[in-house]
């Protein structure tokens, strides 16, 4: 059986933004979008393994998220949290990428109250053994703990010249370009904590 991740929420860009997001963290995990509750009932609405849905919809039809309250992540921010029942699982999508990644790594390595843990899975096309250096791993880790070049330089007691090629050589030996992706990647091997990101 197919396993689907729905997103609920009338913004279109945000539904863009998570459902991209969502299929490099979980590509083995299909992400379906509706832009309302209406759209999502007119659909098969049990069959979901989770639901990432807006506070609005989520407080409009809160009987029915509540039945699956260990399957629902409210999408918000920091002010409308307050808002939400306690217990209640909630991401606050005003950040930027790299915390929002973070963020989601979190969910996973925590997994829901009650043991029931989001489906997260290392991505198929990231390989897991792969033939980094030491000195590659240690980049890798200080990239997805939000370093930049300089620092990383700086913290290696390397040049920049060096931390450049390192950064390229990882990007070809891992087939991955952004930094959202290498900071998955890390966390997934083991490299860095989610807490250290």
């Amino acid at each position: 059986m197919e396993k689907e991740i729905a997103i609920i929420d009338n913004n279109s860009l945000a539904r863009l933004g998570l459902e991209n997001l969502l299929e490099e963290i979980v590509p083995d995990y299909t992400v379906r979008t509706f832009g309302s509750y209406a759209e999502l009932m007119a659909d098969t609405p049990d069959m979901f393994v989770h639901y990432f849905v807006s506070i609005q919809i989520y407080l409009e039809h809160t009987s029915f998220f509540m039945r699956k309250k260990y399957q629902t992540v409210v999408l918000c921010n920091e002010e409308t949290q307050a808002q939400l029942p306690k217990g209640v699982l909630s991401l606050n999508i005003n950040q930027d990428e790299q915390h929002l990644v973070k963020s989601i790594l979190k969910l996973h390595q925590y997994g829901h109250q009650q043991g029931h843990p989001l489906p997260m899975h290392a991505p198929t096309q990231m390989p897991l053994q792969n033939n980094l250096s030491m000195r590659e791993i240690e980049v890798l880790s200080l990239v997805a703990r939000g370093f930049i070049n300089k620092e990383i330089a700086d913290k290696l007691n390397i040049s920049l010249a060096t931390v450049i090629t390192h950064r390229k050589n990882i990007t070809e030996k891992l087939g991955i370009k952004t930094v959202s992706g290498l900071t998955i990647y890390a966390v997934m091997c083991g490299y860095v904590e989610a807490d250290s990101i």
